[in-house]
């Protein structure tokens, strides 16, 4: 169930992030709302990047087998 949330959690920051920059790109805040929204961006674009450091971390506990990092092929399919 955690791991749901997590994917979850960075889908929606993401999300959040993407719609931060569209309104800042667009020219349309004053200078207190962009400042308000580059803020945000900067705890999403934390959160998102934690989100991330923690999966590769994980990755990497599930290929290491005797204390060896191994490679594994990726074939692209999702289950």
């Amino acid at each position: 169930m955690a791991r749901k949330k997590t994917a979850v959690d960075f889908e929606q920051s993401l999300g959040a992030l993407q719609t931060l920059v569209e309104r800042l790109e667009s020219g349309d805040l004053s200078l207190e709302e962009s400042l308000s929204a580059f803020e945000q961006g900067v705890a999403l674009t934390r959160e998102c990047q934690q989100a991330l450091t923690q999966a590769e971390q994980k990755v990497a506990q599930l290929l290491e087998q005797d204390g060896q990092l191994t490679t594994a092929p990726f074939d692209g399919e999702v289950e």
